[in-house]
């Protein structure tokens, strides 16, 4: 199955924090990471008195469930020295890994809700997404292209 995994970090080496979570999840042996977007510097969104991002994505190939991949990303970001629910909400960071994307899945359950709540809302992760896919599609039949670029009616 296909994900898509947003990046980021904001503190310490931010690049070496980001190739470190994705050596971690290629060594997962039900994850293929096949593609990488280019890093870029965004600003803070939500809580903004704290450094500038380092953002991206990445797709996956993986067997594991929703479900399964977010354990697997919430445990790299554990190994990375992230503690979740310490700080702001939408605070500093050493590493953020976000489940976007799961094929065309939708899921809602405690703790896990894919398509991300708020993709639509964010150009630091639809930007990447565009980068990899330009036709990439949510289940709901918006198009990334189309969230980046509305047409001028």
């Amino acid at each position: 199955m296909r994900a898509y995994v947003g990046l980021g970090a904001n503190l310490g080496d931010r690049e070496a924090a980001i190739r470190r979570a994705l050596e971690l999840l290629a060594a997962e042996p039900l994850v293929e990471v096949v593609a990488v977007s280019s890093l870029r510097e965004t600003d803070p969104v939500g809580y903004e008195e704290q450094p500038r991002f380092l953002n991206g994505a990445a797709a996956l190939e993986t067997e594991l469930s929703p479900r399964g991949l977010l354990d697997r990303l919430l445990a790299v970001e554990r190994e990375l020295g992230r503690v979740r629910g310490e700080g702001p909400r939408y605070g500093p960071r050493t590493i953020d890994l976000d489940l976007l994307l799961y094929e065309d899945a939708v899921v809602d359950e405690p703790g896990l809700t894919v398509p991300h709540p708020r993709l639509a809302e964010r150009r630091f992760a639809l930007e990447p997404l565009h980068e990899l896919d330009p036709d990439l599609t949510l289940p709901d039949g918006r198009t990334v292209q189309d969230l980046l670029f509305p047409t001028l009616e």
